[in-house]
């Protein structure tokens, strides 16, 4: 008999569903708005729009991809098989190190918001306090996770709604002193819909898409679902509505209310919005909400960093020990090494806590995170292309719609985003360490793979 552990399909159909939806609203969507605005005024309502419909592509790839291939690690196994081992030893490490860098960046940004609260704790402690939480919550078995983030979403899902009331509410002059409707003097009263040019909406592009990132986890939570078959395009189907839901309506009324030149990285937008009416109970109320989101995408980081390395070590482009499983179906080695990476990142932060530092960790994030998507599409369009040659894409119980062009925006607007910081003095730096992260394990992997060839040469030459 077997007893090698297997991963446990502990994810229920609900899970999956907030763990897709939960992904995308992190600490860094409350507090990186205020950069957002400040960069692209109004106008960052289009940028929004636009990276909603640049997910939208992805995760209708991802769909097919995960449903007729429902495996954990899905990023390495698809790039393995459909594009090359060697770019798939990249996308997998730069996916990992995209959450390493990602999941400090969520804990920070709750500490900024939690130091204002109570000063005598440094930001460092707070964020160091959320790792523990985390650490312990992904250290249980898959379906505590998908329990645990099914509620952390349903308390940020709750918080955007009750914003968006009142935030529609003052702008009808409902909840407002004066009791008359504010208009479109606050959106356009600053310098019109886009004071600093349209061309500012492709410049936030990136910390956009950093806030979007999470949706693609259900594609690694496939291995771990009961019935992806069902789940999968379920959840991918209900990504435009969510991204209106809760992007696009909620930010639209909030620089309805708050002057966008007043947005900053110091304080939430959201809460700063509250306050400014009145309603300082509420905005309180959202430093809560934001300790809920923090730990909610650390939670969904981690998760995915440490399946992306047990993928990693299944394809012998990791350490071995980094692919076992422990009792409960979980790769615990690969998890207790992404919590460590995560704390040696946040005590790197100690040497730099400005703002800069916090940008600089989102804009990082992004450049890896975008290969990882690109990685996808790209990935989905040789699947469907072989698939097409061998006449079997009936086949298909899932199917990208408008192949190939769907496809194709996705993985070209997102190239177009990358050049776009390559001519960006302020993001331009971020490359420097976001390629290496990329190129260096495809370098690593590529020498082993010459040498194994040399080596089996010559043993067959010694055995002839």
């Amino acid at each position: 008999m077997n007893n090698k552990p297997i991963m446990n399909r502990g994810l229920k159909n609900r899970h999956i569903q907030l763990i897709s939806l939960g992904g995308i609203i992190g600490s860094c969507y409350f507090l990186g708005t205020g950069y957002v605005l400040e960069q692209a005024g109004p106008a960052s309502i289009l940028a929004y729009l636009l990276g909603g419909i640049v997910v939208l592509c992805v995760m209708l790839c991802l769909a097919e991809l995960a449903v007729a291939q429902p495996v954990s690690s899905s990023f390495v196994t698809y790039a393995n098989d459909h594009i090359s081992p060697t770019w798939a030893c990249g996308v997998g490490w730069a996916y990992w190190l995209n959450w390493i860098v990602y999941v400090p960046a969520e804990m920070i940004a709750a500490g900024i918001i939690m130091n204002q609260f109570v000063p005598e704790v440094s930001q460092l402690w707070w964020a160091v306090s959320f790792g523990l939480v985390v650490t312990f919550i992904n250290l249980f078995s898959v379906g505590k996770f998908g329990e645990s983030e099914f509620w952390l979403s349903i308390i940020k899902i709750v918080a955007l709604v009750v914003f968006s009331i009142i935030a529609f509410a003052i702008c009808m002059g409902w909840a407002s002193e004066t009791g008359e409707p504010i208009g479109t003097k606050i959106l356009l009263g600053s310098g019109g819909f886009a004071p600093h040019g349209y061309w500012a909406i492709i410049m936030t592009m990136v910390i956009i898409l950093v806030n979007f990132q999470g949706s693609e986890i259900i594609g690694l939570a496939a291995g771990e679902c009961k019935d992806p078959a069902k789940s999968i395009p379920i959840a991918v189907r209900n990504v435009t509505w969510r991204i209106i839901a809760l992007y696009i309506i909620p930010i639209t009324l909030l620089i309805s209310i708050l002057p966008w030149d007043e947005a900053t990285l110091t304080e939430s937008v959201f809460a700063a919005a509250l306050h400014r009416y009145g309603f300082d109970w509420l905005g309180y109320m959202f430093a809560f909400v934001i300790l809920t989101a923090a730990i909610s995408c650390s939670n969904s980081g981690l998760y995915g960093a440490g399946r992306a390395l047990h993928g990693l070590s299944r394809h012998n482009m990791a350490p071995k020990f980094l692919g076992k499983l422990n009792h409960n179906g979980m790769p615990q080695n690969s998890i207790i090494v992404s919590i460590c990476a995560c704390w040696i990142i946040i005590l790197l932060y100690t040497l730099d806590t400005s703002e800069t530092a916090y940008t600089y960790l989102l804009a990082v994030s992004g450049f890896t995170g975008a290969m990882a998507w690109i990685s996808i599409c790209w990935s989905q369009y040789n699947f469907r292309k072989k698939m097409m040659a061998e006449n079997r894409v009936s086949e298909l119980k899932y199917k990208t719609p408008f192949f190939p062009y769907v496809t194709l925006f996705g993985i070209w607007v997102q190239v177009f985003c990358l050049i776009v910081i390559a001519f960006t003095d302020d993001l331009r730096s971020t490359l420097y360490a976001g390629i290496p992260m990329m190129v260096i394990p495809m370098v690593i992997f590529k020498l082993k793979q010459i040498k194994a060839h040399r080596a089996g040469l010559v043993r067959n030459k010694t055995e002839l």
